[in-house]
């Protein structure tokens, strides 16, 4: 079988040659004898283009890094999924201004601002510029202030939606792909899509921010309180991010190559939501999307790290086909219990994790992945993965071991 074959099957519940493994690469150092030049240029960390669009990489990373990447992932027997990226549009009679005030006037940091001016009248986006070198492979603060990235959450001085009637301006920042953009996305897919024909790897596009996408606006406390406080103006705000979505989703879904839609859910946990708001916010638009992917044959994944055992059956009912991620180590839930609970309704991807990896243990190492693949391979459903990526932080020493581990039980289901 293809790896594209192997993942397929994984994703539909059919059977195949073995269990899956794959990774996220977010950073990982470049081992030796797999290391490569891009244009006279060192490639010293492996990435992603999952990050394209919502994240500032330290160093260049390419289309064909990528598929680099995928080969050197091949060549060591494991399998590798092409990430594509959906861009969004802004509406044309937006403009901006950059600047930044100076350390010490308004903050001890200096304040990299953001002014947009929409139809919808103004909005100020101010963030901390907080200048620390997170290490070598690390994604960076950028030098202004994008409405998504991480890093704005916990350094926003002003976030971009502080106030109820913020929220009608984001129509205008966030829009479904336009003609531009869908010329875009077609260019990519036509590389993509000859490389993983050529390779037999699987492809996803990645198309959804949802909750991600209000947190990253918002920040984590205010998304709450706004929905808590002010319900019509987040569910305003719910459905302006939806619209983007789904039209990034139906371009995705509708582009041949394309083998599988996801949508991000890091902020969408019971980290966040009780079931209740989840339900009122989240499942509506989760669902809506599901429909767009299914309409065009496609698969349709979500990812969510914690909350599984409460939220996971709700993901099924709203038509994910693949869940990204069971996590023993963050969420806690027995990879049994998930097995029970969602083995014959979704495909999980998971079963082990980076902290792992990077513990030096050799023996946990071994013990989480073949207790993952005994416990959860049988369903045919079930793809192993280090949740969430493969970072800066994770040695090669305990890639080897769990790859090792993996090839000695993945054909024992």
């Amino acid at each position: 079988m293809t790896s594209r074959d192997r993942i397929k099957a994984a994703w539909s519940g059919q059977r195949s040659d073995h269990v899956p493994l794959t990774t996220w690469c977010f950073g990982l150092p470049a081992p030796d004898g797999l290391r490569w030049e891009t244009n006279g240029r060192p490639v010293n960390h492996w990435y992603s283009l999952r990050l394209e669009h919502i994240h500032t990489l330290p160093e260049p990373w390419t289309l064909e890094d990528d598929f680099r990447r995928v080969l050197a992932w091949q060549s060591l027997g494991v399998d590798d999924i092409l990430d594509v990226s959906v861009p969004w549009s802004v509406d044309a009679s937006v403009t901006w201004e950059d600047s930044c005030v100076p350390a010490g006037e308004i903050d001890r940091y200096p304040v990299l601002v953001r002014e947009y001016h929409t139809p919808s009248g103004s909005l100020r986006h101010e963030v901390r510029q907080t200048g620390e070198d997170p290490g070598l492979g690390w994604v960076v603060q950028p030098e202004s202030v994008p409405l998504f990235e991480d890093y704005n959450i916990p350094r926003a001085v002003r976030h971009a939606v502080s106030r109820p009637e913020d929220v009608p301006i984001i129509r205008h920042l966030f829009q479904a792909p336009d003609a531009a953009a869908h010329d875009w996305f077609t260019e990519r897919m036509t590389a993509v899509r000859a490389f993983a024909d050529a390779h037999g790897v699987a492809v996803q596009a990645w198309a959804g921010f949802g909750m991600d996408g209000i947190v990253w606006l918002t920040g984590a406390e205010g998304a709450v309180m706004l929905a808590i406080d002010h319900p019509a103006a987040f569910g305003q705000l719910v459905d302006i991010v939806a619209e983007a979505d789904v039209g990034r989703a139906e371009l995705a879904a509708a582009t041949p190559g394309v083998d599988m839609v996801v949508e991000r859910g890091w902020y969408s946990s019971t980290d966040f939501w009780s079931p209740r708001l989840f339900d009122r916010f989240v499942y509506p638009q989760v669902e809506r999307i599901a429909e767009v992917v299914h309409k065009h044959g496609k698969k349709f994944g979500y990812t969510m790290t914690t909350g599984v055992e409460r939220l996971g059956p709700r993901l099924a009912d709203a038509g994910v086909d693949v869940l990204y991620f069971v996590d023993p180590v963050q969420d806690g839930l027995p990879l049994e219990s998930a097995r029970d609970l969602l083995g014959d309704r979704m495909t999980m991807v998971g079963g082990t994790n980076a902290l792992t990896l990077a513990s030096g243990d050799v023996e946990r190492i071994r013990n989480e992945v073949q207790h993952a693949v005994r416990a959860l391979g049988p369903t045919n459903r079930f793809i192993l993965q280090p949740t969430d990526a493969v970072f800066p932080d994770t040695p090669w020493h305990g890639i080897h071991t769990m790859i090792d581990a993996w090839m000695g039980v993945r054909e024992l289901v």
